[in-house]
């Protein structure tokens, strides 16, 4: 998995794709893929990658 930043607006996804030009990113916690030209595509922060991941764990591990 490469985890990338969203310069434009500082927003960590996921790589999922490319498509028409546009890398396709996915919000590490889950929800709605967007598109984000790859010129504003930036390296993401180790540290913001294994935050974002554990944040993602813990809540999947929450029961009801």
């Amino acid at each position: 998995m490469r985890y990338v930043i969203d310069v434009r607006d500082g927003r960590l996804g996921q790589v999922m794709g490319h498509e028409g030009g546009y890398v396709q990113l996915r919000p590490v916690d889950g929800g709605r893929e967007w598109d984000c030209p790859p010129d504003a595509v930036g390296e993401a922060p180790l540290g913001e990658v294994l935050r974002a991941r554990v944040r993602r764990i813990n809540e999947d591990g929450r029961l009801p």
